[in-house]
């Protein structure tokens, strides 16, 4: 039978691996919504660099004097508007961050409060079913670690993106598609799977 300190532990755990959970799948979703946007801000960067290369007064566009004025407001007005929407899914990826960060926070206070009452087999001992506390405690950790970054890289880049530096806006896409990390993200999936009997164990008590 396990100690009441390890049973609060292991709950802590199971609550911020269920939430873990959750948020993966809110940090998927959000990151799918902002390719499209992104391929977008590139595109109309693209157009404001031609617009910039051809001389409409050289064109029979040239009846339209304040058109390229227009158009280029527009294109401006349109950045903007996508610009906003970008932000608007990093408050989601901020989101996730922040309530990763503070469960994981939150579980690491509660094991430091019950240091005491848990011995160095307490924290090593694991089950087939069961993770050590120390495991999961470092797999927190680790998913706290790589969401707090993701979201820093993510918003520098957006935060570099001006109206005014067409070549960094047109290249946007492939810079927020560089910035991914497959590999983190399958080891956050694979901890999910490991701690997944662990998960439902706890949750039918």
């Amino acid at each position: 039978m396990s100690s009441p300190a390890v049973s609060s532990v292991h709950q802590a755990l199971q609550k911020s691996f269920k939430n873990l959970e959750n948020c993966q799948k809110v940090w998927k979703s959000a990151l799918t919504e902002c390719s499209p946007l992104l391929e977008s801000l590139g595109n109309l960067a693209e157009q404001s660099k031609a617009l910039s290369n051809v001389q409409l007064s050289d064109t029979p566009l040239r009846v339209f004097p304040d058109l390229e004025d227009r158009l280029r407001f527009k294109l401006l007005q349109a950045m903007d508007t996508v610009l906003g929407k970008l932000n608007d899914k990093l408050s989601s990826l901020q989101s996730v961050r922040d309530t990763i960060s503070s469960h994981a926070s939150g579980v690491l206070q509660l094991y430091e409060l019950h240091t005491d009452s848990l011995d160095l087999l307490a924290v090593t001992e694991r089950s087939a079913t069961t993770p050590s506390i120390a495991d999961m405690l470092g797999w927190l950790q680790d998913a706290e670690r790589h969401y707090r970054q993701q979201f820093l890289r993510r918003k520098a880049l957006l935060q570099m993106l001006r109206a005014d530096n067409l070549s960094l806006v047109e290249s946007a896409p492939q810079r927020w598609e560089s910035l991914e990390s497959a590999s983190a993200e399958d080891c956050i999936t694979d901890i999910l799977c490991k701690v997944s009997f662990f998960m439902e164990s706890e949750l039918g008590k």
